[in-house]
């Protein structure tokens, strides 16, 4: 078989001025990137008098070096349910450089269930991300050259929060000594840098419902602290209007097409296992209003993306989604029973039965806490034989909820048609949504309850500083905003090597922190990287340029 983009590059694609047509969005809210990319005017949102479509959720299993196909098959469900008749819009993140060039891989699907361009979506794509880079870095500029211009707003340059970013892993990057070479060249401080996709800002962008909301958001981002421990702001530094012009054509959401010709909305990427995972909100909001069903991810597994997406996205905009979709893979489901990733093309039901609670746990959390219809798709590898596949679907019909095979990798929409069917009915039930916890919880109380009805732990520790923050937090008026725990995503504990469903354990919280913009308080477990690093043989080393300027080697 091909490799992905060779698929993707022998794909005849539409000019977009076609699939925005046909997705009802007349050429005067387009401003085109070439011939297959586009912007969406924020307008359309206004001038669209049309009820919301079905919005579905496609999440997952904690992810493992094996592979579960989350965006694969996103996109493949959305092509199935056109090829059913139905009218259908994706919402997708963008991907980020650090993970292309790195080992993760791009975000534009796979085999024929992909995204295209795929090249251009996975590189620069229409330069969102050196955007809020930019936004990211000005703010940074702004604070220092202001404690260097004689620092009236008393900021203390030890108690600085903010750092700049550049999207790229990068580990030299993650502690660095700034402002050296004399008075005239900054002031000496200890510093570091984020990748892009950390920034407080790219969850600003992706949270925020408007142009007025975004720079009202941004004005929020606090940079740090006084001497006196009053908190500093962009606002204070008068940099939001800069930062706003800076990001207001990447607010704009892209418009791009699948291999089989689905609208696809990319736009937005924010990490989910430090921030909230989604793609941005407009984007979201505007693929349920051309779509009859909307289809969206959130990253990682279900305890992360879809904890975040549900608990953070789906209060603060107001959605409710109609179906979630956990997708899995025998493959990973053997690698969470203590298989090892080169015996997995081998049958093994022992490891199997060992991994399968790990599916059961998210599915568990979908039904019964957050009250969700929802369907496994399990995603197919032609090593998978039929005594493994009935053991799985046989133990999810144990909770009352249906796996259908997926293998929209090999065959496109054709290989998706069960799911998409069993994903109409499921949008058709009732359901009674509710959040696994209110916001009118103490901070404590919503990390401790996220960590027993979704994790399965029994409790949490608080360190003495993370006690001290909390209380720092409540009187200054942050304790009712929605929580954003950053913790592994490999396991629903915070220690990454307790794969399955492990039991009995305690997360321990080591670090409180606002992010005043977004609107979410960020409780910091395990040894989050902010920054990234490559690995020893990065996925750089493969992608080259032909004389034609055709690229090679990306996937």
């Amino acid at each position: 078989m091909m490799s992905d983009i060779e698929i993707a590059q022998n794909t005849e694609m539409k000019n977009i001025n076609e699939i925005a047509m046909e997705s009802g969005i007349d050429k005067k809210y387009l401003d085109q990137y070439g011939n297959y990319k586009a912007k969406i005017d924020l307008s359309l949102l206004d001038d669209l008098n049309k009820k919301d479509g079905k919005l579905i959720l496609v999440t997952a299993i904690n992810p493992t070096p094996a592979g579960e196909g989350k965006t694969t098959t996103t996109i493949g469900l959305a092509d199935s349910l056109k090829k059913l008749g139905k009218n259908v819009v994706i919402a997708l993140r963008e991907p980020s450089l650090g993970p292309v060039f790195g080992i993760k891989g791009g975000a534009t699907g796979g085999g024929y269930a992909q995204v295209v361009p795929m090249e251009d979506i996975n590189l620069h794509f229409t330069g969102d991300f050196h955007a809020i880079g930019a936004a990211n870095n000005l703010l940074a500029a702004m604070l220092d050259n202001h404690i260097y211009q004689g620092n009236s707003l008393n900021i203390d340059p030890t108690k600085i929060t903010w750092k700049r970013c550049v999207d790229m892993n990068d580990r030299q990057l993650r502690f660095v000594q700034d402002g050296l070479g004399g008075e005239k060249n900054g002031v000496p401080r200890a510093d570091g840098f984020d990748i892009t996709v950390a920034s407080e800002v790219m969850a600003v962008f992706c949270l925020a419902t408007s142009m007025e909301d975004l720079k009202a958001r941004l004005s929020k981002l606090i940079v740090g602290y006084t001497y006196e421990d009053k908190p500093v702001t962009a606002g204070d530094l008068k940099a939001e209007g800069a930062m706003t012009a800076l990001l207001k054509d990447a607010f704009k959401p892209n418009l791009v097409q699948t291999l089989e010709h689905t609208p696809a909305i990319v736009h937005g990427g924010p990490f989910a296992n430090i921030a909230h995972g989604c793609n941005s909100v407009i984007a979201t909001k505007i693929a349920m209003k051309l779509g009859d069903y909307a289809v969206t991810e959130a990253g990682f597994g279900a305890d992360l993306g879809a904890e975040k997406f549900l608990d953070i996205k789906c209060r603060l905009a107001d959605l409710k989604p109609s179906a979630v979709v956990i997708v899995a893979t025998i493959r990973a489901l053997k690698m969470h029973g203590g298989m090892n990733k080169e015996d997995l093309n081998m049958e093994n039901l022992e490891a199997l039965e060992k991994g399968i609670p790990n599916l059961l746990r998210h599915i568990h959390n979908i039904k019964d806490v957050y009250k969700l219809p929802s369907v496994v798709a399990l995603n197919k590898f032609p090593t998978d034989t039929q005594e493994e596949i009935d053991l799985v679907i046989n133990k999810c019909k144990e909770l009352g909820v249906k796996a259908v095979l997926s293998d929209v990798w090999a065959k496109g929409s054709n290989g998706g048609l069960e799911l998409a069917k069993e994903v109409i009915d499921l949008c058709n039930e009732e359901n009674n949504f509710e959040y696994s916890y209110e916001l009118e919880d103490s901070i404590k109380n919503k990390i401790e309850k996220i960590v027993k009805k979704i994790y399965g732990g029994s409790g949490v520790k608080f360190t003495s500083d993370a006690e001290e923050q909390i209380n720092c937090l409540t009187d200054l008026g942050f304790s009712k905003l929605p929580v954003c725990i950053a913790k592994t995503q490999y396991s629903f504990s915070d220690d990454m090597t307790k794969l399955g469903a492990p039991e009995n354990f305690e997360v321990t919280v080591r670090d409180i922190k606002v992010s005043a913009g977004a609107g979410f308080i960020v409780a910091l477990t395990g040894s989050i990287m902010t920054m990234p690093g490559l690995p020893k043989i990065p996925a750089a080393e493969k992608i080259d340029v032909l004389p034609n300027g055709k690229i090679i080697g990306l996937f």
